[in-house]
């Protein structure tokens, strides 16, 4: 059975970036590290997207930025104010060769093409059994995620932000280049927080997504036909299909942090890295990881006190429970959000980097009797 000083289940988003981090940081060359996963991560199967003011860790594998978006609902089109922000695009395939890139350069790091079965914590060390295999290791990064425990309780809601989302070749040009349209709220609502999302690569290319915030998934052909409906009323009459994405990512402010153990850390969704009112992930497993690496290299760190808990988790968690109850509300609440045009305030908060007047003004531009409603339901369930 062999041993590791660390050992990451799962090879997602947030387990990368951080063994990217500590391989950085060239203060683990004396830790073993080995990153267990079932998929090799040689494949285009997904695209990051955040909003970012400034160079990032990642400029140099942005694969295309915009400095305006649009927002539209029924009533209106917006184009946004980014006010010096701009909205970047990360593909998956870049990332993981870009990541893996860098590991190839550290014997200590080392990847299992298995699946992770189970994993306990003795108090001492932490066992792992993946395939027929099993590994001992001092401290565990799980982000291998559990819909079962969201699930399992109904003190916290759980939503969905689930898609698909087709990248697109025109044989006319339709789509305008210099901006995406971020949230287009005017398709039909059917009772839910409906919305297409397209990024725009050309005039006759982008990625064009059927998106939703609600708990149930709906047949693939539901979201097909909006798609072909959003292209058609674009007047892309003729087009081929280059990809294809979908996804379902969790929406729930469930203390996952709460089943970390002394040698056992939850990261990625599996840990409620996820941003819970939008299912944006990139910008908060960038920073989470940070601050990660920064734990493990403190003296003797306990997986226990690494969550650290703020009040965005509680504005998060009003909204999900508006969503829950009334989740047709959706497209009202994200239209008061933005229907000044000026993103800028919006995407700070929404980064958890606004003081509280910062907060109060953004949240105050929201339909105020759903919030106070939300509040005083909430207050008797914590």
């Amino acid at each position: 059975m062999k041993h590791y000083d660390y050992i990451f289940a799962g090879a997602g988003l947030a387990s990368l970036m951080t063994v990217y981090k500590m391989a950085i940081s060239r203060k683990f060359t004396d830790a073993s590290v080995l990153l267990i996963d079932p998929d090799s991560k040689k494949d285009n199967d997904r695209t990051w997207c955040f909003w970012q003011k400034g160079p990032g860790a990642w400029d140099s594998i942005i694969y295309k930025t915009w400095d305006t978006a649009r927002f539209a609902n029924d009533k209106r089109s917006t184009e946004l104010d980014f006010s010096g922000y701009k909205y970047k695009m990360i593909r998956g395939i870049d990332f993981y060769n870009f990541v893996f890139d860098e590991l190839r350069n550290h014997p200590n790091i080392e990847f299992a093409n298995k699946r992770v079965v189970e994993f306990a914590d003795s108090g001492s060390r932490v066992t792992v059994m993946a395939g027929s295999e099993s590994y001992t290791c001092n401290r565990l990064f799980n982000s291998i995620y559990n819909p079962a425990l969201p699930l399992s309780q109904n003190k916290y809601p759980v939503l969905q932000q689930h898609f698909i989302g087709w990248h697109v070749a025109t044989e006319k040009p339709v789509f305008d280049p210099q901006c995406p349209t971020f949230m287009d709220f005017s398709v039909l609502q059917k009772g839910n927080t409906r919305f297409m999302y397209a990024l725009p690569l050309s005039e006759t290319e982008a990625i064009v997504e059927y998106t939703l915030f609600s708990k149930d998934l709906l047949p693939q052909k539901e979201y097909e036909d909006a798609i072909k409906s959003y292209l058609d009323d674009l007047g892309a009459i003729s087009y081929k299909i280059i990809d294809t994405e979908k996804g379902s990512i969790p929406m729930t402010c469930y203390p996952f942090w709460k089943r970390n153990t002394k040698n056992i850390v939850h990261i990625g969704s599996a840990g409620g890295w996820t941003k819970a009112s939008t299912g944006y992930t990139f910008r908060n497993a960038d920073k989470l990881s940070d601050r990660l690496v920064g734990h493990l290299l403190s003296d003797g760190p306990d997986m226990r006190k690494f969550h650290k808990k703020n009040r965005f988790w509680f504005y998060d968690l009003l909204l999900l429970d508006i969503l829950a109850e009334k989740n047709h509300k959706g497209a009202a609440i994200f239209s008061a959000m933005f229907r000044s045009g000026k993103a800028a305030p919006v995407f700070k908060f929404l980064d958890e980097e606004t003081s509280f007047i910062e907060e109060l003004k953004v949240i105050w531009q929201c339909p105020k009797g759903l919030f106070i409603k939300a509040l005083f339901k909430r207050l008797f369930r914590l």
